[in-house]
C-alpha cells in the first residue's frame, strides 16, 4: 500500500480571496452568467468536449505537451474535496500538463475505477473517520493544504501526513511548496510607506503606536494572552473582537468583508500606525499569512510571532520585530517605545522599500522560481499547478509499474513516494505568555487545543492502522481509536 507505517511522533493573492473567487465562479455558472473577462479558474479554450462516462465537459488545456493518447486512456485524478475542483463549469476536464496529460474530475463515482490513479484531498476538509476505505493499492493520495495547521492538527503529526504520497503545503519541504502564497511579488513589498510625519500626526491625535486587529479569538497560538500582557506596558489600539478597546471610525471599516480585502480606505487606516501586531493563529515553520505581508506592504512594521523560520524569508536583516527575541512583553514594549521616539532607528526597518533594499536572494529567487502565481494571469494558480504536478508524477509512476510488470521483475518496481513529517509537521501549541504549568485548571485554551492536538495524533494512527488491515467499513474507526486509548492507558 502507498502509505507510510505508523510512527508515533514525540515532536512537541491570498487563499481566502482565491476560494471566494472559486465560489463566485460556481454561482455565476449555475446562474447561467459569466464573470467579467476570463477567470483564471475557467477552462482556457473551447476545444471539443471529451466523453467521460455520462459526463461531457469542455477540455481544459494546460501548457501543452506531445501526449497523443485519447482521453479514454488517460489516468484519472479525482478531487475528493469537490469544492476545490478548479475548473468551471463542468465536473470533468482533460488537462495537458508540461509532460503528460490526465483527466481530472470531482465525480466520486469513479473512486474505484481502475484508471483512477490518485485522489486529491483538501486538508481542511479531510477527516480520518470519513476517509474513503478500503484504500486501493493502485491509488496514491495527494494533499493540498495551504491553510493554518489549526484547521486540521491531524496533518501536523507523522502518522497523519504519512497517509499521503504527495503534498502541497505552506512548508518549503513539501512536494509542491506554498510558503509565499500570500506574497504576490517583490514590488508588493516595495510600496512606499506613509511619510513618518503623517504617522507622528496620528500619534498626536491620541492613537497608540501599536495596532492589533483580530476578531478570531482563542486560537492555538494563544496570541490574546500575550497581547493582554503587552497592553499593560504600552498603548495598543485593538479594533477587532479580541481585546477590543477602540472602535473603527466608520461603519464601512467595521464591515468584515472590507477587512478581508485590500480595500483602499482600510489599507490607508492601517498604514497610519507605526507598528502592527502580526501574530499567526498557529505556529509552524513557513506558515506566514497576510498578517505578516500586508503590514510590510503598507509600511507598518510587523511585530511578529508565527513561523520560527520567518527570518529566512525577510527582504533584509532589519524589516520586522520578532516577539520571541524579547524575554517578556515588558521588554518588547520598552523597545517599541524606543523606536517610537527615535525616528532614525525606526526608519531603518523600512530600508527594504528603497531601490535595492531587498537584499535577500533566497526570497527573490523563490518568488521567481515558483511554478504558480498570486493574482498573476500569466501563471497557473496553485490548484491547477498542483494537479499538473500530480498528473506528471502519476504518469511516471504508471509507466514504471508497467515496465516492471513487462520485465517480469528484471526492472525493479518503483518505490512509493510518501510525504514526510517535515512536509507539514508542527509543534504542540504553547501558551502565548507564561508556562503551561502555570495555567489554571479549566483554562479554555488549555482544554481545547492541547486535547485537539494529541487526539489528532491518535486519529492519524487509527486511520493508518485501518488501512494496513484493509478495513472497508468507516464505522470501525472509533473501535480503533478505543484500542489506541486502552493501549496508552496500559502504558501509563
Amino acid at each position: 500500500l502507498l502509505v507510510a507505517p505508523v510512527v508515533r511522533s514525540c515532536c512537541t493573492f491570498p487563499s481566502c480571496l482565491f476560494l471566494l473567487a472559486l465560489a463566485c465562479g460556481a454561482v455565476l455558472a449555475a446562474a447561467g452568467g459569466e464573470p467579467p473577462g476570463r477567470s483564471p479558474f475557467q477552462p482556457s479554450s473551447g476545444l471539443p468536449a471529451v466523453q467521460f462516462g455520462a459526463v461531457r465537459a469542455a477540455s481544459y488545456r494546460g501548457p501543452g505537451n506531445g501526449d497523443a493518447r485519447p482521453s479514454r486512456e488517460l489516468p484519472i485524478l479525482l478531487w475528493w474535496s469537490a469544492s476545490l475542483f478548479p475548473h468551471f463549469p463542468g465536473d470533468t476536464e482533460r488537462i495537458d500538463c508540461a509532460r503528460r496529460s490526465c483527466l481530472v474530475t470531482r465525480a466520486r463515482r469513479v473512486a474505484r475505477h481502475r484508471r483512477t490513479a490518485a485522489l486529491i484531498f483538501y486538508g481542511t476538509d479531510f477527516r480520518a473517520y470519513e476517509a474513503p476505505l478500503p484504500r486501493l493499492p493502485h491509488q496514491t493520495w495527494a494533499l493540498f493544504h495551504e491553510e493554518s495547521p489549526m484547521n486540521n492538527f491531524l496533518l501536523a503529526h507523522a502518522p497523519g501526513i504519512g497517509l499521503f504520497n504527495y503534498s502541497a503545503t505552506f512548508r518549503r519541504e513539501s512536494d509542491f511548496p506554498l510558503p509565499l502564497q500570500w506574497l504576490p511579488s517583490a514590488p508588493y513589498l516595495r510600496r512606499a510607506a506613509l511619510p513618518l510625519g503623517d504617522k507622528q500626526l496620528w500619534r498626536r491625535r491620541g492613537y497608540g503606536p501599536v495596532l492589533y486587529l483580530q476578531s478570531h479569538c482563542d486560537v492555538p497560538s494563544d496570541r490574546d494572552r500575550y497581547v493582554r500582557e503587552l497592553m499593560k506596558h504600552i498603548q495598543v489600539d485593538s479594533y477587532g473582537k479580541c481585546l477590543n478597546n477602540r472602535e473603527l471610525p466608520s461603519e464601512r471599516l467595521r464591515d468584515t468583508s472590507t477587512a478581508t480585502t485590500e480595500d483602499s480606505e482600510f489599507m490607508t487606516f492601517i498604514s497610519r500606525y507605526k507598528f502592527h501586531l502580526a501574530m499567526e493563529n498557529a505556529i509552524c515553520s513557513d506558515y506566514m499569512t497576510e498578517k505578516l505581508w500586508r503590514p510590510m506592504h503598507l509600511g507598518a512594521i510587523p511585530v511578529y510571532r508565527g513561523s520560527p523560520s520567518v527570518r529566512d524569508w525577510m527582504p533584509n536583516n532589519v524589516s520586522i520585530i520578532l516577539i520571541d527575541d524579547f524575554g517578556s512583553p515588558r521588554e518588547l514594549a520598552e523597545f517599541l517605545d524606543f523606536l517610537d521616539k527615535n525616528e532614525e532607528e525606526y526608519l531603518k526597518y523600512l530600508e527594504y522599500k528603497k531601490p535595492g533594499g531587498i537584499t535577500n536572494q533566497f526570497l527573490l529567487e523563490s518568488l521567481e522560481k515558483r511554478e504558480w502565481g498570486v493574482n498573476d494571469m500569466t501563471l497557473p494558480n496553485y490548484l491547477n499547478g498542483f494537479e499538473c504536478f500530480v498528473c506528471d508524477r502519476e504518469n511516471v509512476r504508471i509507466d514504471r509499474e508497467r515496465d516492471h510488470k513487462k520485465s517480469r521483475g528484471k526492472i525493479p518496481a518503483p518505490e512509493p513516494h510518501i510525504a514526510q513529517f517535515t512536509h507539514m509537521g508542527c509543534p504542540m501549541p504553547a501558551p502565548g505568555f507564561g508556562n503551561i504549568e502555570d495555567l489554571p485548571e479549566g483554562d479554555s485554551w488549555k482544554e481545547m487545543w492541547l486535547q485537539d492536538y494529541w487526539q489528532s495524533l491518535d486519529q492519524g494512527e487509527a486511520l493508518t492502522s485501518m488501512i494496513h488491515h484493509n478495513e472497508s467499513h468507516q464505522g470501525r474507526f472509533w473501535d480503533y481509536m478505543h484500542e489506541i486509548f486502552l493501549k496508552r492507558t496500559r502504558q501509563h
